[in-house]
């Protein structure tokens, strides 16, 4: 299956059936009067997120949504059928804006969440509605409302407990590989993560869900190499896992590099709590990796541990560092709250 990420959707709700003019024409009943029907009311435009979706790929294939027309009234005050509604079913963490993709009108981070962005038009009202002791037979009828339509923007942002950065090549595909069932692409040259993973990791009795996005490179905020297309996904990250590889001629430049990128990014990136550490410790001597890690430890101010995915050194560690800063960040709940059993389908209103 391929990732995607970002689409443009059209969506168009259904109009409103016209009413009805019409008359009883019964053999028996003299001066029968009106009995035109009302039309059915247009189809509306669902969006709802569901489990067991990480890409946006449907939506490259089919990019125009449009609910279904109500019926018109008939005779003998018949409502027309409502149109069919349209559903857009979404991967949970995905965003939706408008056109202009600055205006955003949906966060779907919660599977069975559902909303209404598009109503489908009224239908018109039959003869039957129009009559009076003065207009005992009226011959006018309301058209039905038209529909709403637009253009819509769908971004996807992985939801993920804590995620992976570093430099192309810093071990990061291993790592999740070896602390989860995620098989991501593993080769010894760089840019072998193209597109963003996902792995659930379980250590002692907790589990969460870990994210690995495409190397950073110097000026990836700007567009360069593919972190910038994937930043994103990091947003929901209560923490973040840097690591540099210890066998770089340069540690200290590799992890300012990855500083700068996540605070030119911006988005709050650079502010969420970092777990520092050197990969590919199972290539250096004990030596070597005391002195890297003080090296490391000066320049950033922070604990540098040292691991190895390949050897099992320092993962179990790194680790419960995660979920410590996953505990930190979770909001206390109240005992009164009580959890909705069924989601609440909302109508999308202007923010």
């Amino acid at each position: 299956m391929k990732f995607l990420d970002e689409c443009r959707v059209f969506i168009k709700s259904g109009k409103g059936g016209n009413g009805c003019v019409g008359f009883r024409r019964e053999k028996y009943v003299e001066l029968g009067g009106p009995d035109g029907g009302d039309g059915g009311r247009g189809g509306d435009v669902y969006v709802e997120a569901v489990d067991g979706l990480n890409t946006l790929i449907d939506y490259r294939f089919q990019q125009h949504f449009k609910a279904d027309p109500g019926r018109d009234g008939s005779g003998q005050n018949k409502t027309g059928s409502d149109g069919k509604d349209v559903l857009l079913r979404v991967p949970v963490g995905t965003q939706i804006f408008e056109d202009d993709r600055e205006v955003l009108l949906a966060d779907m981070t919660e599977v069975g969440q559902r909303i209404c962005l598009l109503r489908g038009g009224n239908g018109g009202f039959g003869n039957t509605h129009f009559k009076s002791s003065t207009n005992r037979a009226p011959r006018r009828a309301n058209p039905g409302l038209a529909g709403q339509e637009m253009d819509i923007w769908l971004h996807l942002k992985l939801i993920a407990d804590a995620g992976l950065v570093g430099l192309p090549n810093a071990g990061k595909s291993t790592f999740l590989a070896a602390v989860s069932r995620a098989r991501p692409k593993i080769a010894d040259y760089p840019f072998t993560t193209l597109t963003p993973s996902l792995g659930v990791v379980a250590v002692d009795t907790t589990s969460f869900v870990l994210a690995d996005i495409p190397g950073l490179i110097e000026g990836a905020h700007e567009g360069i190499g593919l972190g910038v297309k994937f930043l994103g996904h990091l947003e929901r990250c209560a923490s973040l896992l840097h690591l540099v590889d210890a066998t770089s001629e340069d540690i200290v430049a590799s992890y300012h590099t990855i500083c700068a990128e996540l605070r030119g990014y911006g988005h709050g990136l650079d502010e969420k709590p970092q777990i520092l550490a050197l990969s590919k410790c199972d290539a250096l001597i004990a030596e070597e990796i005391e002195e890297k890690q003080a090296l490391l430890a000066e320049a950033s101010g922070t604990e540098v541990l040292a691991l190895s995915a390949a050897s099992g050194l320092g993962v179990q560690d790194a680790l419960r560092a995660m979920v410590r800063h996953m505990a930190a960040r979770k909001p206390a709940k109240d005992d009164n709250e009580e959890d909705d059993l069924e989601p609440e389908i909302t109508e999308w209103q202007p923010l």
